[in-house]
């Protein structure tokens, strides 16, 4: 099937914009690309929020609806561009009344409302800096983040805040405003401000002030290996690759009804799901429900949706639904006559994926690839080029991508400062980006460290191991680290560690991601107990209810199985390698590097059954 080549023989409904790949790119420049956008009157600047929101509303477009939200009850809302100018200068105005400023982080722990994408532009409006939370997580993440992005302004429910900010809100001394979301004036519990009051009080004119394209502007926390989760810093010229990567990526055209299903608490959700769409002056849909794959037919038929981006997971839940081979009685049932383009990113997409939505759907899935560090989408399947099923696709106009030679660690080899290019197709490396791209991150907040590691000889080391063929389609391996990638969710296993050490059971945990059909992968964590605990269902059930009440369900084991051998390093690491090679069966490789090779060879022999139960 990685052989099969969908070539693009009939015209498409509407003309691609980007027709002639080796042509763009080879014309393409970033301040060409700049002209594109207005900047901010009396050439003030650029700001992400004037782009997105205040030059439609000052034009012919101010009519027009930006946000059309599809209610848990299935009722429509529509907020035109001008609405919504207006209630970005309101909540822009609150925050100065609140004393924040220029540079101050606003953090959202919000679903897909209206008042979420209220904050988000009306903070930008303010020159603050806008981060993100995705709102599953559990307490501990929550507060961890709150901490790690000096966070001065939380915007979030009453449910939410009661369940996981008010107990931890005594450790969090620089967080001076938490605003209530709904209810009115009467919900906001002890020591919060109602949002809506203070909407309501506030002026709906607002004169953003200068802002340098360098200005800080987003805040997205994105998980590693080790330590604790990194923020990648963006500015406001970012706006220029939303803009350009979305009309060459995802070929976004002035008349779309578009609809990304990714939660806005993650850098997809906040890049594509809002920025991007709104720069273009599309009509977005929001869907406050959950999955469920009648209501996501039914959103594609009745909204006219015609442009949708989705995850690899997302996708694999609908194919449970509707095998590849008909009958397709679900998706026919519904008139998806408006849908012309889907793309789809988050994690590695396999080709049956593709294959099933151009037999099902009637429309082959566009897998790309970027990360939270590039803020924009740099290797895509574009809308007028033949798909290779299970590529990235090829890097977009403007971004220079290699493959360099790999260590013996998995990572790019660097030797007195350099790094090999690998010129050979087929060869698998570590991915590099040569830096230079609006969108790229300024570092890792509070962080120099982490930021310096992540760039080598000129290049940006992404982590991911590819290989890149004879052609210049690149194809995604695997990390050359350990970051699980599960349901599109990035989850670092320290910090899953960190949760699961601080049950009194618990002396010692490993984490990997085991493979699964659906998720792409799911949590495994492998446990260690104290002295006087005994490794029953009982336990492990505890385990399980304890990790998920602190980390969250998208984030927490859903499987647990007992070690009291777990591989170390002479270091004193847990060996995730080792665990994630014994539990899929795979070649151990190296282990010399063990604490007592002997031993940690034989406690847990690969293979070996091991006792294992399933979250609910």
């Amino acid at each position: 099937m990685r052989g099969e080549t969908i070539r693009k023989t009939t015209p498409p409904r509407v003309a691609p914009n980007l027709r002639d790949y080796a042509e763009e790119c080879a014309g393409f420049s970033w301040s060409r690309a700049r002209e594109a956008l207005r900047g901010l009157p009396g050439s003030r600047g650029l700001n992400i929020a004037y782009e997105a929101v205040d030059r439609h509303a000052a034009s012919a477009r101010a009519a027009a609806v930006a946000l059309r939200c599809v209610g848990r009850d299935d009722s429509v809302t529509c907020v035109t561009y001008g609405d919504l100018a207006a209630s970005t200068a309101r909540f822009a105005n609150v925050l100065g009344r609140l004393g924040v400023g220029r540079g101050e982080r606003v953090v959202t722990l919000l679903g897909r409302c209206p008042e979420l994408y209220t904050v988000v532009l009306g903070t930008l409006k303010n020159t603050s800096v806008l981060c993100p939370l995705f709102s599953a997580f559990g307490p501990d993440p929550v507060a961890q983040r709150l901490r790690l992005s000096d966070a001065r302004v939380l915007v979030t429910t009453a449910e939410l805040y009661r369940r996981k900010v008010a107990g931890q809100r005594d450790g969090l001394p620089g967080l001076r405003h938490v605003l209530i979301v709904g209810g009115g004036a009467d919900a906001a519990p002890a020591g919060t401000l109602s949002f809506d009051a203070l909407m309501a009080d506030a002026d709906d004119t607002f004169t953003i002030a200068p802002t340098a394209p360098d200005d800080m502007a987003l805040l997205h926390f994105t998980s590693g290996t080790t330590g604790t989760p990194k923020g990648a810093v963006h500015v406001h010229e970012a706006a220029v690759a939303h803009y350009v990567t979305a009309w060459y990526a995802l070929d976004l055209h002035p008349d779309d009804v578009y609809w990304c299903t990714a939660d806005p608490g993650w850098v997809t959700g906040m890049s594509y799901g809002i920025v991007a769409p709104l720069m273009h002056g599309l009509t977005v849909v929001v869907d406050e429900g959950d999955y469920d794959a009648r209501r996501w037919y039914r959103i594609l038929a009745e909204q006219r949706v015609s442009v949708w981006y989705t995850a690899p997971t997302a996708l694999r839940m609908l194919m449970r639904t509707t095998p590849r081979t008909g009958p397709y009685d679900l998706p026919r049932s519904f008139d998806l006559g408006a849908l012309r383009f889907i793309a789809s990113v988050g994690e590695p997409l396999n080709p049956e994926a593709v294959l099933w939505g151009r037999d099902v759907l009637g429309l082959p899935v566009h897998d790309n690839w970027w990360q939270t560090e590039t803020g924009s989408i740099m290797i895509a399947n574009l809308a007028a080029c033949d798909i290779r099923p299970g590529s990235m696709g090829r890097p977009l106009p403007g971004v220079a991508a290699a493959v360099l030679r790999r260590g013996e660690d998995g990572r790019a080899e660097v030797t007195d400062g350099h790094v090999t290019v690998v010129e050979e197709p087929g060869v698998e490396g570590e991915l590099a980006l040569r830096p230079g791209w609006p969108s790229m991150f300024r570092g890792y907040l509070h962080d120099e460290r982490r930021t310096a590691a992540a760039f080598a000889d000129g290049w940006y080391l992404t982590g991911d191991l590819v290989r890149r063929d004879a052609d210049g389609w690149y194809w995604f391996v695997g990390r050359a680290d350990d970051v699980i990638k599960s349901a599109g969710h990035l989850i670092g296993p320290f910090e899953v560690e960190s949760a699961l050490m601080e049950h009194p059971a618990v002396a010692e945990a490993g984490v990997i991601g085991r493979p699964d059909p659906v998720a792409g992968n799911i949590v495994k964590a492998f446990v260690a107990l104290r002295p006087g605990f005994d490794p029953t269902a009982a336990m492990r059930q505890d385990l399980l209810a304890f990790s998920r009440r602190r980390l969250g369900p998208a984030v927490a084991p859903r499987e647990i199985a007992f070690d009291q051998h777990l591989p170390h390093t002479r270091s004193g690491k847990v060996m995730r390698r080792l665990l994630r090679a014994r539990e899929l069966g795979l070649p151990e490789g190296d282990i010399s590097t063990l604490e007592d090779s002997a031993h940690g060879a034989c406690a847990s022999p690969r293979g070996a059954p091991q006792r294992t139960e399933r979250s609910a």
